[in-house]
């Protein structure tokens, strides 16, 4: 069976990632937060691989809750929004095989990494490591480049794809590295980046303002 990846975390098989979850979602009462952040993470990261993430996330996660069994004997997972809003998912679901769509997003993240990079350098050679919505100091370790002041990534990535004639006529190579390939045509790969860096209005927030946003 093949390996399997949660955002960056690696698990030799999809059974063991499941397990992971598993062991978060055991640690804590029916009805509490799961207020450690590497579980609250953790979390984040697999709701990305959920088919109806967009929805389950709404306007940004706030924090996850255990929520009762509403089906059988075993509790779940809850999203509670920022908003004030719940709503459950299905963490198998989101074990499920990623779509093709979700495996191009994942490949056009990494495609553009040098400029994600290159913006925060510059923020730090600058001296302007402040959140841009808060206007409070970060620290190296608590920075996150958003997308919160244009367009989100996935638009971005979704105008392109339309351009270039729809999610699956953009070819991958075969994966070799956490979930992710490269794009098969370079030129293609080039006409990307130059499309997210035309488009791309980015910023600084601390890591907690970002994880409240939607992810997107």
């Amino acid at each position: 069976m093949p390996e399997f990846w949660i955002g960056h975390r690696r698990y030799r098989t999809k059974k063991d990632a499941g397990e992971a979850v598993q062991e978060v979602l055991y640690r804590y009462t029916v009805g509490s937060i799961v207020d450690g952040e590497e579980d609250h993470l953790l979390l984040l990261d697999l709701l990305d691989l959920h088919h109806e993430a967009a929805e389950k996330i709404g306007p940004g996660v706030e924090a996850f809750a255990i929520a009762p069994p509403q089906r059988g004997p075993y509790p779940g997972f809850e999203v509670i929004r920022t908003d004030g809003s719940r709503i459950d998912f299905s963490y198998l679901t989101c074990l499920k095989p990623p779509t093709h769509r979700q495996q191009v997003l994942n490949v056009m993240r990494d495609e553009v990494k040098a400029t994600i990079n290159a913006y925060f350098a510059s923020r730090q050679a600058a001296g302007t490591l402040l959140s841009d919505q808060s206007r409070t100091p970060l620290e190296t370790t608590n920075t996150a480049v958003s997308y919160f002041r244009g367009p989100s990534f996935v638009e971005i990535a979704e105008a392109f794809a339309r351009s270039a004639g729809g999610w699956e006529t953009i070819e991958l190579t075969p994966s070799t590295e956490p979930g992710l390939g490269r794009f098969s045509d370079r030129d293609l790969a080039r006409q990307w980046f130059t499309h997210h860096q035309e488009r791309a209005e980015l910023g600084l927030l601390s890591t907690r303002e970002n994880q409240r946003r939607p992810r997107t």
